[in-house]
C-alpha cells in the first residue's frame, strides 16, 4: 500500500524537475537583449552604458570610483537630494545635482537635465544615477533617448520598463509624464535654450521679468 501511495508523489517530481529544466532552456534561447539597448557593466551598481559618453547606475559609493576612473567618467549626475560628495572626492570627476521625484516632474525639470548632460558629454563620459538607477534615472534616460537620440517613445519605453534595470512597479509616474509629454516641442525647446515648453512657466516667467526689469 505505501509502495502505491508513493508513485503518484514521485511522478509528480519528475514532472517538476522537467518543467523547471523546460523554462532553463526556454531563458537560455530566448530574445538576445537588443544591441541598441544599454549594455550592463557593473550588476553591483545596476551600472549600464547607454552610448559612448553616458552611463546610468543607482547611487555608487567610494567603491566605485576606480571603476569610473577606468570609465574615464568626467562628470557624474544625480537626482538625489543628498549631495554625491559624500562618497565622491576625486579631482577630476565634476558632480552636478538635479534632485526630482517622477510623481512631481515638469518638462522644465526634464529639459535641465538633459542640458546638463548635452553640457557635460562636451567633457567627457557622463554618469547619472538616483538611488535605484530604476524610476528618477530610468525617466530621464528615456527621455535622452527620445528627444536626443530620437528614438520613439515606445522603444524608450520598452528600453525602461523591460531592459532589466529594477522593478516594473516604479515606472508609473514616469511612464505616465512621458505619455503626455511632447517630444518635439521638448527638442526645440532644448535646441532654443528655453527653461520650458510653455511660456508660462514658473522659470520663464522669470526670465522674462528679469529681461523686463533689465531693459
Amino acid at each position: 500500500m505505501s509502495r502505491l501511495r508513493l508513485l503518484p508523489a514521485t511522478f509528480l517530481l519528475s514532472l517538476a524537475a522537467l518543467f523547471n529544466l523546460t523554462l532553463a532552456c526556454a531563458d537560455e534561447t530566448g530574445p538576445p537583449r537588443p544591441a541598441e539597448w544599454a549594455q550592463s557593466v557593473e550588476v553591483q551598481y545596476n551600472l549600464y552604458q547607454m552610448s559612448p559618453t553616458l552611463y546610468r547606475s543607482a547611487l555608487p559609493d567610494a567603491g566605485a570610483v576606480p571603476l569610473l576612473k577606468k570609465l574615464n567618467v568626467a562628470t557624474v549626475i544625480t537626482f538625489l537630494p543628498e549631495s554625491d560628495s559624500s562618497w565622491l572626492s576625486t579631482p577630476g570627476i565634476a558632480q552636478v545635482q538635479l534632485p526630482y521625484r517622477t510623481n512631481h516632474v515638469d518638462d522644465a525639470q526634464v529639459l535641465k537635465a538633459l542640458r546638463a548632460i548635452q553640457t557635460a558629454e562636451s567633457n567627457g563620459p557622463v554618469l547619472m544615477h538616483c538611488k535605484h538607477g530604476s524610476d528618477r534615472t530610468g525617466l530621464m534616460a528615456a527621455m535622452y533617448r527620445v528627444v536626443v537620440q530620437g528614438w520613439s517613445k515606445e522603444d524608450a519605453l520598452n528600453e525602461m520598463t523591460q531592459g532589466g534595470f529594477g522593478d516594473s512597479i516604479h515606472f508609473k509616474d514616469g511612464v505616465r509624464y512621458m505619455m503626455q509629454a511632447d517630444a518635439e516641442k521638448l527638442r526645440t525647446a532644448l535646441a532654443n535654450g528655453d527653461c520650458s515648453t510653455s511660456p508660462f512657466a514658473a522659470c520663464s516667467m522669470k526670465s522674462w521679468f528679469k529681461s523686463a526689469h533689465v531693459e
